[in-house]
């Protein structure tokens, strides 16, 4: 079993990939209200793509395969006294569901608090296997 992963392995990496989704729903959020001078510089909403690993035991665990910006359009607001309005008066909201970001970090937390339970378990069974032998 050469490249086996144990129950920390797995958790700990799943652990990891549900952290970069967590800064990527935190910098969606710090930018939700962001105004742009035009459409190609306004903030759009990242995603992170994740991919399966799996060992040479068929165990599976996750990674993180890049991050991604969104195809969301920014939304066009005409206001001609803002400082960063083009020639026509216009500038551009981040394209950013905040709603949406705040349900994405609800399911990055449980997901990343799923795998700490998982690793507390394991440790559990691990100290008490240890303790039969005593």
């Amino acid at each position: 079993m050469a490249n086996s992963m144990s129950v920390f392995d797995i958790s700990s990496r799943a652990m990891a990939a549900q952290m970069v989704r967590l800064n990527t729903t935190a910098s969606n959020l710090a930018n939700a209200g962001s105004v742009s001078g035009s459409e190609a510089t306004a903030f759009r909403s990242l995603k992170p793509v994740f991919r399966a690993v799996t060992g040479a035991d068929g165990q599976a665990t996750v990674a993180v395969d890049r991050v991604t910006t969104t195809q969301t359009a920014p939304t066009k607001r005409h206001d001609p006294n803002h400082p960063l309005a083009d020639a026509n008066g216009d500038v551009w909201d981040a394209a950013v569901d905040s709603a949406a970001e705040l349900v994405e970090m609800i399911e990055t937390s449980r997901q990343y608090q799923n795998n700490v339970q998982v690793m507390q378990t394991a440790k559990s069974l691990t100290l008490d296997t240890l303790r039969i032998g005593q």
